[in-house]
């Protein structure tokens, strides 16, 4: 058990430290994106694919709580 999440933890640093090597080297693609003003559309769609799992996710949420309450509710009963 003790070894198993002994080589977790070594991969998880080691993924860290390979993403440190790569440097803080200019990323070409986001300049043109951002020259050609597209670089909104991007950050737009993002906007909306996580604005759309967060609703979602309250709204699980919410009724599974309801949910929860009926449970509760037939059992007293």
């Amino acid at each position: 058990m003790k070894s198993t999440r002994m080589t977790i933890l070594l991969a998880m640093i080691f993924a860290t430290l390979n993403s440190f090597a790569q440097g803080t080297a200019d990323v070409e693609m986001a300049d043109v994106l951002r020259q050609d003003g597209k670089i909104y559309t991007v950050v737009l769609g993002l906007v909306v694919i996580l604005t759309a799992m967060i609703v979602l996710l309250v709204r699980v949420d919410r009724k599974l709580f309801r949910l929860e309450q009926d449970q509760k509710q037939k059992k007293t009963l």
